[in-house]
């Protein structure tokens, strides 16, 4: 018999899986061949090994968790962004930053739900739930916003109607001589108040 077709019985042998008189041909082998009787020992002990981890449930300590992790070795990509954020401390501050105040604004955004009426004249506008109503007839001298509501104009406007996260409705006897502005989305509402915030200190 050849080496390399005992080996491959041993395997079939140590599952029980070779006929009898394989089984036999491969003892007979294993007598008068030193290399391949120390190869099954070592496919023994590891099969012995093998059976007795599957049968127990070893927990690893701290220390051997710690060795394991520390001798993997690190991705490359991970090294390479740590490369370049020590290369670019500024540049990464920033990026951080503007990402912190976009999350923040967004969730802000989010969370502020309530109705929200800001312009001139605004004992003008009737205020009905989440509704708010420029009735017939009545006037507003300045520009009207509205967040978080539905916006009825039957009246006249003489300014901006800006809404924010609503929807408006302009009856034919409605008259707006500004712009009408509707904003629906997280990105528009953040550049919308920047741009706000940056006017009201350029006009300060």
């Amino acid at each position: 018999m050849e080496c390399k077709l005992a080996v491959s019985m041993m395997h079939d042998y140590l599952d029980d899986d070779l006929p009898k008189p394989q089984q036999r041909e491969l003892k007979e082998h294993l007598l008068s061949c030193t290399d391949c009787r120390l190869k099954f020992k070592e496919l023994e002990q590891t099969d012995m090994l093998m059976f007795s981890l599957m049968h127990q449930n070893p927990i690893a300590s701290e220390d051997l968790v710690e060795r394991i992790m520390n001798s993997i070795p690190k991705p490359k990509k991970e090294r390479r962004f740590i490369t370049w954020i020590k290369k670019h401390p500024a540049l990464t501050a920033a990026s951080v930053f503007f990402v912190v105040m976009l999350m923040s604004s967004v969730t802000f955004w989010n969370q502020e739900r309530q109705l929200v009426v800001r312009g001139t004249d605004l004992d003008q506008v009737v205020i009905k739930g989440d509704t708010v109503i420029v009735p017939s007839g009545k006037v507003i001298s300045g520009n009207l916003t509205v967040e978080n509501g539905e916006t009825q104009v039957f009246g006249e406007v003489n300014g901006n109607v800006t809404v924010i996260d609503g929807s408006l409705y302009q009856a034919s006897t409605a008259h707006i001589s500004g712009q009408v502005q509707s904003i629906d989305q997280a990105v528009s509402w953040l550049w919308y108040k920047v741009t706000n915030m940056f006017s009201d200190v350029a006009y300060r």
